[in-house]
């Protein structure tokens, strides 16, 4: 099984040299600037990317998280970074283009090794697999939902509707209530519904009639 790949955009020699001493079980691409990434992109996609903030050329690797997380949203991002203020790290980890996380350098290396883990795991292509079954099972429970109450009241409304049929006089709302069980309100909207439709007769309920709907 061929290694996770890391892409590591940092530009001192010292720190991406005890990344390779350290970070052994993964296979590691380097840049050095944020430019320099963005070409290694779009020909060579990473599992994590670990991102510096400040780089070759004077680029700042935040300027260009936003780049990568629309290129590739999949890809989860750490920030290595001694040089970022509070507020810095916080916007960074906010917003549909963020990093998933933020280390300070000096970095703890155990810490790194257990988020890159993390990330890999739970991150990424998982993150967005899990996101839309999410959504799937969340559209698909709410129109099972709407379909079973708009049935029910449907069917509720046909059956007052045989009712009536004979009536001539105001209904009695909270008798219809108690024999189908259900708050008077609920009967009070079932007849307005049946009165717009042209199924009831709005004499039948007089203020219930279309001019005076459109009055409330």
């Amino acid at each position: 099984m061929s290694r996770p790949k890391i892409l590591v955009i940092e530009d001192e020699d010292l720190q991406y040299e005890i990344y390779e001493d350290s970070l052994t079980e993964f296979e590691l691409v380097r840049a050095t600037n944020g430019s320099e990434a963005i070409q290694i992109l779009a020909s060579n996609v990473p599992d994590l990317i670990i991102l510096d903030h400040v780089l070759d050329f004077g680029e700042e690797g935040l300027s260009f998280l936003a780049d990568y997380k629309q290129l590739l949203p999949h890809v989860p991002v750490v920030i290595v970074s001694g040089a970022l203020e509070v507020h810095q790290q916080m916007n960074a980890l906010q917003g549909p283009r963020r990093a998933h996380y933020c280390l300070t350098k000096p970095v703890d290396l155990d810490e790194l090794q257990e988020v890159i883990r993390t990330a890999l795991v739970e991150c990424g292509e998982t993150e967005v697999v899990k996101q839309f079954e999410s959504l799937e099972r969340s559209k698909r429970v709410d129109i099972e939902s709407l379909l079973s109450r708009s049935t029910d009241r449907l069917s509720r409304q046909n059956q007052i509707k045989h009712l009536l049929d004979d009536v001539t006089e105001r209904p009695n709302i909270s008798a219809l209530a108690r024999e189908f069980r259900v708050a008077r309100r609920t009967i009070i909207r079932d007849l307005q519904d049946m009165i717009r439709r042209g199924q009831l007769d709005p004499s039948v309920y007089p203020k219930w009639g279309p001019e005076n709907s459109r009055q409330k």
